[in-house]
């Protein structure tokens, strides 16, 4: 399961830091509203991530990043992500608050493939955003990265 999540996370860092590139370097074409998804993913995972290593976080789910730093924030999820794929289990349990205080136990199996979905969720509403503001979208799909 391990060698899974691996897997994942490194296409979903692969697509992100294309997406951050992108973001960064058409900065004036992109529309808001598909850099605040891109903020709120990176945002997303960071709280997971520190939801799983019990810590504090930094950032607050719908926080705005600047394009320049989308990148760097991808990365340190993406180590993160990679620290705890070493260092837990994927079937021990994850007890933590939502952001309305209500407290809930899932596994961290649970926890990671939770990250990926909603990554590719909002990659997909930004690729939208992107073909409706005449911007050719990413090729984010995850079987092009297998073949």
């Amino acid at each position: 399961m391990k060698a899974l999540f691996n897997e994942l996370f490194a296409y979903n860092f692969h697509c992100n830091q294309q997406l951050a590139a992108v973001l960064m370097d058409h900065a004036a074409a992109v529309d808001a509203k598909s850099m605040d998804l891109f903020s709120h993913m990176l945002n997303a995972h960071h709280i997971w991530n520190h939801r799983i290593l019990n810590q504090p976080t930094q950032h607050s789910v719908w926080e705005k990043h600047p394009s320049n730093i989308l990148a760097v924030l991808d990365r340190r999820n993406y180590d993160q992500t990679l620290t705890i794929l070493e260092t837990s289990i994927v079937g021990d349990e994850v007890n933590y608050k939502t952001s309305k205080g209500i407290p809930f136990t899932n596994t961290v199996g649970d926890v990671l493939f939770h990250i990926i979905n909603h990554s590719t969720y909002h990659r997909g509403q930004i690729a939208l955003l992107f073909r409706q503001n005449g911007m050719e979208p990413l090729q984010t799909d995850y079987i092009f990265r297998k073949r």
